[in-house]
């Protein structure tokens, strides 16, 4: 299984670290964990989770699931694959109790016919104030 180099989107959003947005070896895609910032302009979708001085505010975890969602099939059609490619999600969100119910709503419009595993982790904090990550498996 040859492995491909690292691939950059020109439409992804941008890495907040050495990472690229995805890698293929053999037959698989491995996209890197991706949040909802938007492409353009870097803002989060719903809002943040927090201030810049740490308190929580109100967000939108509908809008963030669809921005990552959004942000996943960039990087794919970009590299020649789609969301009907996706085989497996890592799911990481913020505040289970308060999230599951609206990203998993959002995940079925776009998932509930092609039913990729799904494993959804319920973490402490992300990189950025977001409250959704999602890591990737794709058939090339």
């Amino acid at each position: 299984m040859p492995d491909h180099p690292p691939f950059i989107a020109e439409s992804g959003p941008s890495a907040v670290g050495a990472y690229p947005h995805l890698r293929r070896v053999g037959d698989l895609i491995f996209v890197s964990g991706m949040g909802p910032r938007t492409p353009d302009t870097n803002e989060i979708p719903g809002g943040p989770i927090r201030d810049s001085d740490g308190n929580a505010l109100e967000y939108d975890i509908r809008a963030q699931a669809h921005s990552v969602i959004n942000n996943v099939r960039l990087i794919l059609e970009e590299y020649g694959s789609s969301l009907d490619d996706v085989v497996d999600v890592l799911v990481f969100l913020v505040d289970m109790d308060r999230d599951f119910p609206g990203y998993n709503e959002v995940y079925a419009q776009y998932f509930s016919e092609i039913l990729p595993a799904r494993t959804t982790v319920s973490v402490n904090a992300l990189p950025t104030d977001i409250a959704i990550e999602l890591k990737v498996v794709a058939k090339a």
